[in-house]
């Protein structure tokens, strides 16, 4: 019989229930709390060792172990740190934690929604353990002296027991007896990557015991299935001293107790924080550079933010940032904390200091937390900055990686703008990078507070040749961001527009001053291409171009060109193309020879066909500059070019 028995009280005639439906999203983090406990039953012992106040063996090494055993389906949590009395258990566990669960389940359980949860709450992890056990049981030994062993056990309910218990040694085991729907846990596998999930970097020594494998008994037979390995073994020597190393070998913790964020920046190398980096994100492309954060006040936060080097631009969204709470796992890409535009990188941050007791609503809208993630983003403005100022070269080598993560971070956090505007820059089709400053500045007797840019430098490759030949340059905006950030900027720098090279003509390159009869022969040009292509409503534009070569240029208008890929972009239902049409202008080049005859041709009756067949021919090629004709389009083309180079064999050969 135990020595006692006991109901709790409290409101509530079963808290299980409760606890797994409100406490915690995931079942897996009960090895979160019970092993964050272990670890502050230790750090309190170390403690208080460190005042004088309690006693160790000097070869004492503190550990915590988790043990699973399928045969009896349970779970030990076993540590040798400071244990209880049974008094603490008493306070500590009949009423604190059980009195603590109710208030807080009772506070927060009409909020407690998918989008709501709560993000760690390690005052009542040992309830969590309720999650996945239909018993529970303490067995406990304080460092006092002359203190008695504890043992405690519950089902879960408002009922416990209380006795001694058989523990020898200072420290606290929790055994979990599973419930039907938890035995998963049982897998060595499983728990392992549980732990290694929460608890990789936990400060003290974390192991996992499979209890089946431990009690193996080391018979007559093991030694001879040795034996026969050894003997099968073409390599005996070397096989004989494998087996012999390996049950020699010490069993390894699952964790880094001194994580690579804990250590002052100077003292960490390059090679450190690339092995860290793939260890911890299983990524083994090095990362671009990295910025480790490392400050006590006014606030207690550290860690490292890598930049990735991308293999493709959908990998934008795929960062990760590990939120830690003293080494121990939280969560990943908690929006409250971490500014979101940064979730686009991969890295981790410790922070003790968050108010983790409370709703992530209420990480959202506290004024601390708001500090922190200020600072966050200063530190990475800072970072970029200082590469900018001092290792220009490499940071124009990081570009075209970085610059959707730049580009996002000042659309979605005016901060971060405030301080990484100077430093975005803009490949150009010269091949180099400039500041939108700089490129306005050499560029201002040409196209003043205009920028144009390119989007597909293979489409349009005409367009970008017809720059190149007067001088002229354009900035390459191929990410998926750039339509957005470009409507950023004009917006932030209101002076300024951006043009794609195929929606306007820069008067740097037209021909001054215009003929007499050009207007004319614009008119008559207008009429003969609309007629050819029996289209009344092409819009077409004469100029006299610098490139003599080009006959004819497609633009298209840029505000309705950006409302259609806003549109394809967001899949609207809204049908854009007929609110926002295509507005597509054919420029005819007077100075070109071509267009010169077909204002002589149009004239003769008997050359019409002709001249039909090249206005078509011009504005099939100018459309083939600015996008890829339709198939059927294509078709014609086609059969037009064989129908025009036969037509010049039979004149080279007088047939």
């Amino acid at each position: 019989m135990p020595l006692e028995n006991g109901h709790i009280s409290i409101h509530t005639e079963n808290i299980l229930p409760i606890i797994k439906k409100w406490l915690y999203s995931e079942k897996d983090i009960f090895i979160r709390e019970l092993v964050s406990n272990s670890n502050d039953a230790i750090s309190k012992l170390k403690k208080l060792v460190s005042i004088g106040e309690a006693q160790i063996g000097e070869e004492e090494k503190f550990t915590i172990k988790v043990i699973v055993n399928k045969d009896d389906k349970t779970i030990k949590v076993v540590d040798n740190g400071i244990g209880m009395t049974d008094e603490e258990v008493r306070k500590y566990i009949n009423q604190i934690a059980f009195s603590g669960a109710v208030d807080f389940l009772e506070k927060y359980k009409d909020k407690a929604d998918e989008g709501n949860q709560i993000i760690g709450h390690f005052g009542l992890g040992f309830y969590s353990a309720f999650m996945v056990a239909e018993k529970v049981q303490i067995d406990t030994l304080s460092f006092q002296k002359d203190e008695k062993a504890v043992r405690w056990t519950s089902t879960g309910g408002t009922e416990y027991e209380m006795d001694e218990s058989d523990r020898s040694e200072r420290g606290t085991t929790v055994t979990l007896f599973l419930s039907e729907d938890s035995l998963e846990f049982l897998e060595f596998f499983k728990m392992r990557e549980v732990l290694v999930k929460y608890c990789s970097f936990l400060p003290f020594e974390v192991y996992l015991e499979d209890a089946a494998k431990k009690e193996e008994p080391k018979d007559k037979k093991d030694k001879k299935d040795k034996k026969d390995k050894k003997d099968n073994d073409k390599d005996n020597d070397k096989n004989e001293e494998e087996v012999e190393a390996a049950e020699k070998e010490e069993p390894k913790p699952l964790n880094d107790t001194h994580p690579l964020w804990l250590k002052n920046p100077k003292d960490c190398t390059d090679a450190e924080y690339k092995e860290f980096y793939t260890k911890v994100f299983h990524d083994f492309n090095e990362p671009l550079f990295w910025i480790h954060l490392n400050m006590d006040y006014p606030f207690n936060l550290k860690g490292i933010l890598f930049f990735p080097k991308l293999k493709h631009e959908f990998e934008t969204n795929e960062g990760q940032i590990k939120l830690y709470y003293n080494q121990v796992f939280v969560a990943d890409n908690i929006k409250e904390v971490i500014p979101e535009f940064l979730l686009l990188l991969k890295g981790v941050i410790d922070c003790p200091d968050l108010p983790l007791n409370v709703s992530r609503s209420f990480l959202q809208n506290d004024g601390y937390v708001a500090k922190i993630s200020t600072h966050i983003t200063k530190k990475v403005a800072d970072k970029l900055t200082s590469i900018f100022e001092n290792e220009r070269e490499s940071y124009n080598k990081y570009w075209d990686d970085i610059n959707p993560f730049v580009k996002y971070g000042c659309i979605r956090e005016a901060k971060f703008y405030d301080k990484a505007k100077d430093i975005v820059i803009f490949k150009t089709t010269n091949g180099d990078y400039v500041t939108l400053k700089d490129y306005l500045e050499r560029n201002k007797e040409k196209h003043e507070n205009k920028v144009f840019y390119v989007s597909d430098e293979k489409q349009q490759s005409q367009y970008i040749k017809i720059f190149k030949e007067h001088d002229m340059e354009a900035v390459i905006l191929t990410s998926m961001i750039d339509n957005h950030f470009i409507q950023f900027l004009e917006m932030k720098e209101s002076s300024t527009k951006f043009t794609r090279i195929d929606s306007d003509l820069s008067d740097n390159l037209k021909e001054s001053g215009e003929n007499e009869g050009d207007a004319a022969s614009a008119e008559d040009l207008e009429k003969l291409f609309k007629s050819a292509l029996d289209n009344d409503k092409l819009k077409v534009q004469v100029e006299a171009l610098k490139a003599t070569s080009v006959p004819g240029m497609i633009l298209l208008s840029e505000y309705s060109r950006r409302m259609q890929e806003m549109s394809r972009m967001y899949g609207g239902g809204m049908d854009m193309k007929s609110m926002f049409p295509e507005e597509q202008t054919l420029v005819l080049n007077r100075s070109n020879h071509l267009i010169k005859a077909l204002i002589k041709l149009k004239d003769m009756e008997d050359k019409k066909a002709d001249t039909d067949m090249i206005c078509r021919h011009i504005y099939d090629l100018a459309m083939m500059s600015h996008k890829q004709l339709e198939p059927e389009a294509m078709t014609r083309f086609i059969e037009r070019s064989n129908h025009l180079l036969a037509r010049l064999a039979d004149i080279e050969t007088g047939e």
